[in-house]
């Protein structure tokens, strides 16, 4: 039962008292149900409106879809294309300088003097200095200056 068929009930609740619409409780109910036909409309009105909108909104998505499929159609074909000027590779630099790169916790390949052995060393092994090859026994030390990192982080 929609809003409007509920005021209509009351109405004729109403109208089955046979209210007086001169005394003051008749005014009041009269008045009442004045008020609710047109509260009832008004909602009757925006829920409308709102279906109208959703219908509105669902072929503007339909729209946009077709669009993006038309751009981005548009676009891989135009990287294949040897063309193609469009792209900007300074972009895609621009997200790698905003990755906050650790100094502390990296790992090194090395490779033994003696026997050839590959070690996977970690910053924290680096930081001691050395370490035994556990291939052959073999002392391996590491030296490493902080201000040749940072003129490199310079140079580039």
């Amino acid at each position: 039962m929609s809003v409007i068929e509920k005021v209509a009930y009351l109405k004729g609740l109403a109208d089955g008292l046979e209210l007086d619409a001169d005394t003051k409780e008749g005014k009041l109910f009269g008045a009442i149900i004045d008020a609710l036909e047109e509260i009832a409309e008004e909602i009757e009105e925006i829920n409308d409106n709102a279906l109208d909108i959703g219908d509105e909104l669902d072929a503007l998505s339909d729209d946009l879809a077709e669009v993006e499929d038309i751009v981005y159609d548009c676009c891989c074909e135009c990287e294949d294309d040897d063309d193609y000027d469009d792209y900007d590779d300074e972009d895609e630099d621009e997200d790698d300088d905003d990755f906050d790169y650790d100094d502390e916790d990296f790992e090194v390949s090395v490779v033994c003097p003696a026997c050839n052995n590959e070690l996977i060393i970690d910053s924290s092994v680096l930081e001691m200095g050395q370490i035994d090859c556990p291939n052959c026994g073999e002392t391996l030390e590491f030296e490493f200056d902080d201000d040749d990192d940072e003129d490199e982080d310079i140079e580039e």
